[in-house]
């Protein structure tokens, strides 16, 4: 409790919660707040002007982190016995088909990705009732149905993440780990935010980026500068 008391005096004595920094300063003062006994993930809220019950609006992207995010991803690839090996040796942590699916249909989910073969997705899709709520079930928009299964997952592993709006209107995204140069997570931001930027709805009227925050797992949120998009 002690701690935690000093951590909160700690930000209440350097954060201006009124204040819109510029990402450089945001990213050196969160580094600059005491370390916890973990490496915490840095990450960036976007708020933005859409309306998701809109097909055109419901925003569902792919962005490429120059640094990677720092997590260790778990991918299960579900394709033809002749993908499994070579899905095996460019990073996929399980490989199969039947096998898989048996076992996702019973319940286990020890990953964070799933990369499906088109030709597996007609059995795969019985199972989105499963899949769905997990935030499993692949999607072409996510890159995570393809006919190049080991293309997919050399891209997830050197830092290809999945941008997505929720129903608020918010995109959620990891730019790295608190250890990562300040150069490292500030090349993330910009690398997400112009993603971000790219998938702009060419019909969207008003103010499409509203507020950008961003913080660490146990820190406050500070708000970022906002630019014209």
């Amino acid at each position: 409790m002690k701690s935690f008391t000093k951590r909160k005096k700690e930000i209440s004595d350097k954060v201006d919660f009124n204040k819109e920094y510029s990402i450089d300063e945001a990213i050196n003062l969160i580094k600059d707040l005491k370390t916890l006994k973990f490496d915490e993930t840095i990450e960036i809220a976007l708020n933005l002007g859409v309306d998701p019950r809109h097909a055109d609006q419901n925003i569902r992207v792919t962005s490429s982190l120059p640094n990677g995010s720092g997590k260790k991803i778990k991918i299960l690839v579900l394709s033809n016995e002749a993908d499994i090996k070579e899905a095996i040796d460019a990073g996929a942590d399980y490989a199969g088909n039947d096998d898989f699916l048996k076992k996702l249909e019973s319940g286990w989910s020890d990953i964070d990705v799933i990369v499906a073969h088109p030709s597996i997705m007609p059995k795969l899709g019985k199972l989105g009732k499963i899949l769905g709520p997990k935030g499993l079930m692949p999607n072409p928009k996510s890159g995570t149905v393809s006919s190049d299964v080991v293309a997919s997952v050399k891209d997830i592993k050197s830092g290809r993440i999945e941008l997505r709006v929720d129903k608020n209107g918010i995109v959620h995204a990891p730019i790295g780990k608190k250890s990562f140069s300040e150069i490292q997570l500030v090349e993330n931001f910009n690398s997400v935010l112009k993603t971000i930027s790219n998938s702009k709805p060419p019909s969207f009227k008003g103010t499409f980026l509203k507020k950008i925050t961003v913080s660490s797992t146990m820190g406050p949120g500070l708000k970022i500068e906002r630019v014209n998009v």
